[in-house]
């Protein structure tokens, strides 16, 4: 994974950002739903992963719930290098070299616990790491100041 590069300097009117994790069943669903819920129609958003999940993880699920969104419908989907090249910014979550890296995207790499395999209590603090997270993201994108849950 390369070193991060800076958000772009000037976002487009509507700007794109995909979420990627190895399994697209916790940390990138959480997050693009998270991002979704604060910026609406404002931000495209799309989450993938390397090696998609059946399912997204149901503790992920319970604890999205208990923050008043919704993710019970969500499917892992693979990651599709299209969906790179349309990105204006590309959050990784532990997904490591498999991830393409394209010239002039930029990239984050957000360290984060893998919610897989944790009880509730555990997969909260993911979820409320994310959440911190995707605020400020939300915020460096230009979307309006909003609470989540």
């Amino acid at each position: 994974m390369p070193a991060p590069e800076p958000a772009p300097a000037r976002t487009p009117a509507r700007p794109r950002v995909l979420f990627l994790c190895v399994h697209n069943a916790g940390r990138s669903q959480m997050a693009a739903a998270f991002l979704r819920h604060l910026a609406g129609e404002a931000v495209e958003v799309r989450s993938a992963g390397s090696a998609p999940a059946e399912a997204v993880n149901p503790v992920a699920v319970a604890a999205m719930a208990e923050a008043g969104i919704d993710i019970s419908r969500a499917r892992p989907r693979a990651l599709n290098p299209e969906d790179v090249r349309a990105a204006d910014l590309v959050v990784t979550m532990g997904c490591g070299d498999t991830c393409p890296v394209l010239p002039g995207t930029a990239y984050r790499d957000w360290a984060l616990d893998d919610p897989a395999g944790q009880e509730l209590p555990a997969v909260r603090r993911v979820r409320d790491e994310v959440g911190r997270r995707v605020r400020e993201l939300a915020e460096e994108l230009g979307v309006p100041p909003a609470d989540l849950p």
